[in-house]
């Protein structure tokens, strides 16, 4: 971008300028000196080595800034700078000694980059030595031993004119054996704010301060009421504790000026923390958590410190937008869990934090867009999208306003890029944090003297800042917020600025999106199994009586498999995607038919069983289980080739389901069952067994005929015991008849005198009357002889008996 040769105030007097070069001059011509005699004074060896390294960018000498302070000095204030200084070389530095130089302000934000870039280059700029008792003497540096040093000089003695930036250098000059003359041999450049003053026209400052981790919930839960949550591990603990980079970003964005940018996910995850939760180890077992008290003071630190400040919440588990819209759009389904997450995040932050949050920000990967990547942010609510000035550029001479519309109702806010990425890299070194702030600062107050009208600037950096870089960047933020050429500004205000009408709207087209963060995307494949999986999930849910014991669960995790946080780390994700989806087929499979052995079937007509089995804590419905004959000439079942039955079964039990087939001839038929839903969706995977068909065995013939015949013979022998009873009762009767003709009369007269015998005849005759002459019985056999006459017989007549 082209930027503003200068800018109002910012140019020193031509005397100055005059007095600087000639100093600069009268600085390097020792050097030049010794370099016109470097051929004769290096003879071999050790020295020619130094030649090497004299040639060089860097010295032998390496120069640490680990400390200016204040950043951005005022009138009347004392400005120390504290570091160390290390011989790197093979040979003892004599003579040495530490000044600060002051070089003349830089006048485009373009040459603090190329400062920057020259940090540590001997051939680099130099400015006027402070000198005087400014200076730190040391009588020897040996090699490879540092030396701390440290000075304190009265800001009016640095000489700074107008209010800019101002470059200020560390130079360590001295002796070697191999160049006896005073030399710089090392150098430490950084910049110095000059703006003591309050300005007319302040810059408004957005700082995001953002507060994302990456995926540490599983989708698995207890099967408890409470369902107590899963971690795929204990990382989420080490980042709140004291110490731990959350616990910095919360401690640190405390009383800070800062929009705070939630990630919905990492507050649900800390909140299930505070209550019994369930790690998983390495080997797949899972141990009690035991960081519930963290988890605790973690929120309730982080309640206090978002208190009147302005929370803006990403998509539930910070869904990573270019990803979907380069690769995701075309899968069925994609975009209805950017809708999900979108909506889940709102309610997630008022629960927890008890704050509104504003969800009408989306944030693509390192801000940068197209028009596919805008449409995606915005397919979900949000009309505002956080992108970044490397991407959508300006080719102005100086900074515009962040809000401008690009169409459709839709906001782009360009956060500022060289400001937004003053604290990449490792910033674990003091110096390099030191630099770190400086540049951001130096870069600020540049940005501020381009011009005299106000603008609204957004610093949107890295989503996930290290415990370093949020240090860098909380000391950066207070010295800005009590300087005197900024404000503080939320996010929401920055967006409602006044655009500038000279600022670029057009977003940049697919081909202009880098290719570096391409690489780095979650591919096609990736979607199409969170597709797969959200369709398991839909085709298990109707059959569950308590559906969001799952669904909830499952639906948070496939946000998560959206994740920005997955950038760069493919194979983890590839892990946590396979991980969601078998333990869903885990729970898909708790529901299933019982294996069948082979079934025999006896007659023409039975009833056969199958059973399904539920092993999940909650009851299932809505299932229809059917079973199919493959052969219904020979077996039909319930009248038909198939029988469908409701099914209902409680959690971890399982219910036995009959069905009433016919057989119409011998020999085997095939027999299917399978489960399906009330749509007619299969679920689960079929029972076949096989139904051998007879319809009387000989078995069962043998021993129909064995009781048969038993019947008969039984029949037989009582018909011929009565037929031998009745015959010997009616030879009986004919008896007493003959005796009563002989002894009648006799009888008669006897009878009083002998009541004994006469009844005893009484008595026999009584029972014979209730034999042959008694009722005939419905199973006495059939008389086969004529009846006898009760007449006496004639003379010589025979009775047969």
């Amino acid at each position: 971008m082209a930027e503003a040769a200068d800018f109002q105030g910012a140019s020193a007097s031509p005397a100055r300028r005059l007095l600087r070069r000639t100093g600069a001059l009268l600085a390097g011509a020792p050097l030049l000196a010794g370099l016109l005699q470097l051929p004769a004074a290096t003879p071999a060896g050790a020295a020619g080595q130094e030649s090497l390294q004299a040639a060089s960018s860097a010295g032998p000498v390496s120069v640490a800034v680990d400390s200016l302070s204040p950043s951005a000095p005022s009138e009347g204030d004392t400005v120390t700078v504290s570091g160390t200084v290390t011989n790197n070389g093979k040979q003892t530095v004599t003579g040495a000694h530490v000044d600060l130089q002051v070089g003349p302000p830089l006048e485009t934000r373009s040459a603090i980059d190329t400062l920057a870039k020259k940090s540590d280059d001997l051939q680099g700029p130099s400015g006027e030595k402070v000198g005087g008792k400014y200076t730190e003497k040391f009588s020897a540096l040996t090699p490879g031993v540092a030396e701390p040093f440290s000075i304190s000089v009265p800001a009016d003695k640095l000489d700074l004119g107008s209010d800019g930036v101002y470059q200020l250098a560390v130079a360590l000059s001295g002796k070697t054996a191999a160049q006896p003359w005073d030399q710089v041999l090392g150098i430490q450049r950084t910049f110095l704010p000059w703006q003591p003053a309050e300005a007319g026209t302040k810059t408004k400052t957005t700082f995001l301060w953002p507060l994302v981790s990456s995926a540490h919930m599983a989708a698995e839960t207890g099967s408890n009421e409470q369902q107590t949550p899963v971690f795929r591990d204990d990382e989420l603990a080490e980042e709140i504790a004291p110490g731990g980079r959350l616990d910095q970003m919360v401690s640190l964005g405390k009383g800070l000026d800062v929009t705070w940018v939630v990630d919905p996910d990492l507050l649900a995850s800390v909140d299930a923390m505070t209550g019994s939760y369930q790690v998983r180890s390495a080997d797949g077992s899972t141990t009690p958590g035991k960081n519930q008290e963290i988890a605790k003071h973690w929120l309730a630190e982080l309640q206090q410190a978002v208190t009147g400040e302005e929370v803006a919440a990403l998509p539930f588990g910070d869904p990573d937008l270019a990803s979907l819209a380069h690769n995701g759009t075309s899968v069925t389904g994609s975009l209805s869990h950017l809708k999900e997450a979108t909506d889940a995040a709102e309610e997630t932050v008022d629960t927890i934090l008890h704050v509104k949050p504003s969800t009408d920000f989306v944030w693509p990967v390192d801000g940068a867009v197209d028009p596919s990547i805008v449409k995606v942010a915005t397919s979900a609510g949000a009309d505002k999208v956080i992108t970044r000035s490397d991407s959508l550029q300006d080719d102005l001479s100086y900074t515009p306003s962040a809000a401008r519309p690009i169409g459709a109702g839709t906001t782009a806010v360009v956060a500022d890029s060289r400001m937004s990425t003053a604290f990449h890299g490792d910033l674990t070194k003091a110096s390099s944090s030191t630099l770190a702030v400086q540049r951001f600062l130096a870069q600020s107050l540049t940005l501020g003297l381009q011009t005299s009208k106000q603008r609204s600037v957004v610093v949107a950096p890295q989503r996930m800042p290290s415990v370093s870089q949020a240090q860098a960047m909380a000391e950066a933020l207070a010295t800005l917020q009590d300087g005197n050429w900024s404000e503080s500004q939320d996010l929401t205000a920055a967006a409602k600025a006044k655009p500038d009408p000279a600022a670029n709207t057009k977003v940049p087209s697919a081909s202009a999106y880098p290719s570096s963060l391409r690489k780095q995307e979650l591919p096609r494949a990736a979607f199409e199994q969170i597709a797969r999986t959200q369709g398991k999930l839909d085709k298990f849910r109707v059959i569950l009586t308590r559906q969001s014991r799952v669904v909830t669960p499952f639906g948070r995790a496939m946000n998560r498999e959206m994740s920005t946080s997955w950038r760069g780390r493919g194979i983890a994700a590839v892990g946590y995607r396979d991980g969601i989806e078998s333990y869903l087929n885990g729970l898909i499979d708790g529901v299933k038919l019982i294996q069948k052995s082979e079934t025999k079937l006896s007659g023409r007509s039975a009833t056969i069983p199958v059973t399904v089995q539920n092993n999940l804590v909650q009851g299932v419905e809505h299932l229809e289980l059917r079973l199919t004959s493959k052969n219904p000439t020979r077996l039909k079942i319930g009248g038909d080739a198939y029988e469908e039955q409701p099914v209902t079964v409680n959690g971890g039990h399982a219910q036995s389901v009959k069905f009433t087939t016919s057989a119409n001839a011998n020999g085997r038929a095939e027999v299917v069952a399978q489960l399906y839903t009330e749509d007619g969706q299969k679920y689960g995977a079929p029972v076949t067994f096989d139904v051998k068909v007879t319809e009387v065995t000989p078995t069962v013939m043998l021993v129909i005929g064995g009781g048969v015949l038993l019947l008969v013979l039984a029949g037989f022998r009582m018909y011929t015991q009565r037929k031998r009873a009745a015959a010997r009762e009616a030879s009986e009767d004919d008896i007493a008849e003959a005796d009563g003709e002989i002894d009648g009369p006799q009888s008669q007269i006897d009878t009083p005198q002998n009541p004994e015998a006469s009844g005893v005849r009484l008595k026999e005759e009584s029972d014979a009357g209730s034999g042959a002459d008694g009722p005939e019985q419905p199973s006495d056999p059939s008389p086969d002889t004529a009846a006898e006459s009760a007449d006496p017989s004639g003379t010589g007549e025979r009775v047969d008996r």
